[in-house]
């Protein structure tokens, strides 16, 4: 039965009505056998007895009788395809959590393979093998496992939904196209999910540019951290030499007033050692006379004392001590001439850092001309928009809202709202101005307060001498000269503003800790033309990288 049982097949014993292993198998008239339970349902539904294989008709409901035979040779079939399943079942996985799991296993439930759109179920190896082998099962969709199989059918007509209606953007089943999707324009969902996949592929192509833009990015950030870094340590290196320097000078500085307050009290003792040992060496000649004076009063030869008189009546060779002191030194001067010193050193110090800060801030020069449509109507701008000055007459000008019409005030044309820029104003012959920069939503139509909280970050000169820096209360300026030349630096993102006379290359102010919200316009007031005292322009210079 071995041998027999090798050449027995699967489609021999299914019922071809309900597709599975024959249960009480009968035989019709014309030879096709069925489950007797699926004829006699087939044969209950329909009017006519027909065979549902080869069609024949019969009068009449034929007697049915269980093949036993077929009976017999089905029950072992099931058997060892049972003791197969079983044996397959060991091999293959169970349906883990968030697998499809096979709809036909009892028990443990096996991970699915596919999944049959025609049967709405899922299938695991074992049970799948008759959509593989059979060929009325053949012609059944099979796709990959998915869950809930019912949602692929249409809730109205209980049929698949086959089919895409572009003009409402749903899946519809066949049986949609005879009633609310009638005039839709229907396409295959095959159709349908090509144009999807274009478009997906579109999408992802956008996203995979968006994902390379964004890791450019990163690395564009990683650099400017590298490079923050390096100026991090650079600027701590120079930090460091310029305070080990001035650590030096000042210890230096420290060395040499000690030295020269010693040196000067060594010269006093050795001047006060000079007049003790001469004071002693005539103690010690006054001794010996006292004593030659008193042997000889006491002698008793009286020619000896008269012969020796003359000698010793002589003065003694004495030095009058009386204006003779020693003062103490002075050092009057010498601690004022020491700061004095180290200061011009610090100066000195002061200058090649400011020199080199100049140099760094001016790296970030833009070209700026003015606007005039911002120029107050008294304002005589230079054809190169590079020079301004006020004159006497007011100019017939559109009265637009960017114009200033109160003060003799004008903008640049650029903006700026990140990052750093730099402008150089030359100043020279001027006995007042005003320079700097201001944010775009400034009043420009009524009394004009020059404070950031108006929108103003600058410094003016007034009366030829007297500088202001327009913080909030104002800060008077002790310039050690005139500029000529206004350096004007923003660093946005850190909310400066600072001010530079060029020549000197000095720091005049600093504005710090500043919030910037909208676009900056660097700020021009050359002033009014106060009888041509104050004629010369205001001059936007060029920067000299190599100075």
């Amino acid at each position: 039965m071995s041998a027999a049982s090798c050449l027995l097949t699967e489609d021999q014993f299914l019922c071809s009505i309900c597709l599975d292993v024959f249960t009480d198998p009968v035989s019709t008239p014309c030879g096709h056998n069925f489950c007797k339970n699926c004829i006699t349902e087939h044969w209950n539904v329909n009017v006519r007895s027909r065979c549902p294989n080869c069609k024949k008709v019969f009068n009449s409901r034929p007697e049915l009788q269980v093949n036993t035979f077929i009976s017999e040779m089905a029950a072992r079939f099931r058997q060892s395809a049972q003791q197969k399943a079983s044996s397959s079942s060991s091999e293959q996985q169970a349906a883990k959590p968030g697998e499809v799991p096979c709809d036909v296993c009892t028990g443990t439930k096996l991970k699915a393979l596919n999944s049959c759109l025609v049967c709405l179920a899922s299938y695991c190896e074992t049970h799948l093998e008759p959509h593989l082998t059979m060929s009325g099962l053949k012609r059944h969709q099979l796709i990959d496992p998915v869950e809930n199989l019912e949602g692929r059918m249409c809730t109205k007509h209980d049929k698949l939904l086959e089919l895409f209606c572009k003009t409402d953007q749903m899946c519809v089943c066949v049986l949609c196209t005879y009633s609310g999707h009638k005039t839709h324009d229907l396409v295959p969902l095959e159709e349908e999910c090509e144009g999807k996949k274009a478009e997906l592929e579109e999408t992802e192509a956008e996203i995979q540019q968006m994902l390379q833009k964004r890791r450019l990015k990163i690395q564009e950030i990683k650099q400017s951290v590298v490079l923050c870094e390096e100026d991090a340590d650079r600027e701590i290196a120079d930090g460091v030499q310029v305070f080990t320097a001035l650590k030096e000078s000042v210890e230096r500085s420290q060395a040499e007033l000690i030295d020269t307050i010693k040196e000067k009290q060594r010269k006093t003792e050795k001047q006060a050692e000079g007049f003790i040992e001469e004071l002693e060496q005539e103690i010690s000649e006054l001794k010996k006379r006292s004593t030659e004076v008193v042997q000889l009063s006491r002698s008793e030869d009286h020619l000896h004392l008269l012969q020796s008189f003359r000698t010793l009546n002589t003065a003694p060779p004495t030095k009058d001590w009386t204006g003779v002191r020693v003062s103490p030194p002075s050092y009057e001067g010498t601690l004022a001439r020491a700061v004095n010193q180290l200061e011009e050193t610090l100066s000195e110090q002061m200058k090649k850092l400011f020199e080199a800060e100049l140099k760094r801030v001016q790296q970030s020069a833009v070209d700026v001309t003015l606007d005039p449509d911002t120029a107050n109507p008294y304002l005589i701008l230079s054809d190169d928009g590079k020079q301004v000055k006020c004159g006497d007459v007011k100019k017939n000008l559109p009265d637009n809202p960017k114009r200033f019409d109160t003060y003799a005030n004008v903008l640049a044309k650029q903006s700026f709202s990140s990052g750093r820029f730099y402008y150089q104003v030359e100043v020279k012959g001027k006995p007042k101005w005003t320079v700097g920069v201001a944010r775009e939503s400034i009043d420009r139509k009524e009394d004009i307060t020059l404070t950031p909280q108006k929108g103003y970050w600058t410094i003016w000169l007034r009366n030829e001498n007297e500088y202001k820096a327009h913080a909030d209360p104002s800060v008077s300026l002790s310039l050690k000269s005139q500029p000529e030349k206004v350096g004007v630096f923003v660093d946005y993102e850190e909310g400066l503003v600072s001010f530079y006379d060029v020549d000197a290359a000095a720091l005049i102010y600093s504005f710090t800790g500043c919030c910037f919200a909208e676009k900056l316009y660097p700020y021009f007031s050359p002033c009014n033309n106060d009888g041509d005292k104050n004629s010369a322009p205001l001059i936007i210079s060029p920067v000299n990288h190599a100075g």
